[in-house]
């Protein structure tokens, strides 16, 4: 009888269970949805995990768990790493994955989970996405029958998800939807004058200068915080 040389999706899950104990099946089938990882398939449709597919999943955890990376920065990773493009100069590639870490993360186009798929693709209690819902960080949508979250409120959940290690609660958290309501206004009275010309051309004007305001602000309140946390060490 030949000896298997690959893992179903349940005994993957048990042998990368140590190193990661969020991760779950949902979040394994979640990673393949968005075209991270690609086992093959039976005949009858089962997963087959093979040594190099396990090894890349790894990857993937590790990077989303020691790096923060979001999934678009991975994905650009993992398809350089395959392209070669790894063989370079210390510097450039330190100064490249601090260009990619500045990148906002991008939403998984069309993703809609409900709140228990959710659960187990972030690690979340639902108890605790519902409190998040409450303080309007996260919003499920469609009818009352078959809610479901989108891809915003995965990267949120992601995101949120390391603040809870630190015993913050969703009530303090509620200062950045203020902040980001505040900031988003302003945006617009600025990029408004251009949407008003009401046609392609402004509007791909106005969605540029949109992503390029965020960018500058996002630099400038990582300078503001690092000087703070700096005055705040010093004086302790």
């Amino acid at each position: 009888m030949a000896t298997r040389n690959y893992q179903s999706i349940g005994e993957v899950l048990v042998s990368v269970k140590t190193e990661f104990p969020d991760i779950t099946i949902s979040k394994i089938r979640f990673l393949e949805a968005e075209g991270l990882i690609e086992p093959e398939r039976t005949p009858s449709g089962y997963r087959k995990f093979y040594e190099t597919d396990v090894e890349r999943l790894k990857s993937i955890l590790r990077m989303q768990r020691d790096e923060y990376l979001p999934l678009k920065v991975i994905k650009e990773r993992l398809l350089e790493q395959e392209a070669g493009d790894m063989d370079q100069p210390e510097g450039a590639a330190g100064a490249e994955t601090a260009e990619s870490e500045d990148q906002l993360a991008e939403p998984p186009t069309g993703l809609q989970m409900s709140i228990e798929e959710m659960s187990a693709a972030t690690g979340i209690e639902r108890e605790r996405i519902r409190e998040l819902e409450g303080f309007g960080l996260v919003c499920s949508h469609g009818p009352d029958a078959a809610r479901y979250f989108d891809g915003d409120d995965y990267i949120v959940l992601s995101i949120v998800k390391d603040f809870f290690r630190y015993g913050v609660e969703p009530r303090h958290l509620t200062m950045y939807k203020h902040f980001a309501e505040r900031e988003a206004s302003f945006f617009e009275t600025i990029v408004m004058p251009v949407l008003r010309q009401r046609n392609p051309d402004a509007r791909r004007t106005a969605a540029n200068n949109l992503t390029e305001l965020a960018r500058t602000s996002r630099k400038l309140k990582q300078a503001l915080l690092r000087t703070n946390l700096r005055q705040y060490l010093q004086s302790a």
